[in-house]
């Protein structure tokens, strides 16, 4: 055991399972690549990362016993997140039926489409900051599984936190990386046919309201 760590090797492989699970933080950053580039990409994965971080640090200051302890607040945070994801997820169904009904741009002429959702992309890191904080459930995760692997006759438990948090954020940093890349890839390969790329899109937007109905249906069990 090392800096009050337990167990390092299951924290490393239950944190590798868990950012693997498909979730609206990798579909949005995977969105943004395969839409508007690397750039795009990485400033939607720090909107992930800094958002993370503060749920990391309610976490270990106690928001999750809050939650717990008032359902009505539980309730209210719900519900915000379901209703954000919801909207981006509306949104995203509305501009790629627009774009499956478009007549095919000429050359060197912007889509309709193409011009919102260039605007809509100046925002990627408070859109992604958002999206990982709307996530009451993430709270009382953080809290149960960081809990199991710190020992709690530690004399420095927060160094050991602050350790098993820079873990994850370095498996989800490689993980969103290669999303980004891989949407630019497929964006490159599918970009020349308009309505695979809409229908790419309302796909996005469908799983978007999807986590949406499972957020809003959450409980704290």
């Amino acid at each position: 055991m090392a800096y009050g760590i337990t167990d390092l090797t299951t924290f490393i492989l239950g944190t590798i399972f868990i950012v693997l699970l498909p979730g609206p933080n990798s579909l949005y950053v995977m969105a943004l690549a395969s839409r508007h580039g690397v750039a795009a990409g990485y400033r939607g994965a720090a909107g992930i990362f800094a958002g993370d971080t503060v749920l990391m640090l309610l976490s270990t200051a106690g928001a999750a016993s809050l939650l717990r302890s008032t359902p009505l607040a539980f309730m209210l945070v719900k519900y915000l997140g379901a209703a954000y994801l919801a909207w981006l997820g509306i949104g995203l169904v509305r501009a790629a039926w627009r774009q499956w009904t478009a007549r095919p741009a000429q050359a060197g002429t912007a889509r309709p489409t193409d011009a919102k959702l260039e605007r809509n992309a100046g925002r990627p890191f408070r859109t992604a900051f958002l999206i990982s904080l709307m996530n009451p459930k993430a709270i009382l995760f953080f809290v149960s599984f960081f809990i199991q692997f710190v020992d709690p006759d530690y004399a420095y438990p927060t160094l050991s936190f602050l350790l098993l948090g820079l873990i994850v954020q370095a498996c989800s940093a490689l993980y969103l990386s290669a999303l980004i890349f891989g949407g630019v890839r497929l964006a490159e390969r599918f970009g020349r046919h308009q309505r695979l790329a809409a229908g790419g899109m309302g796909a996005m937007g469908t799983l978007f309201i999807g986590f949406a109905l499972r957020l809003a249906s959450a409980s704290l069990g």
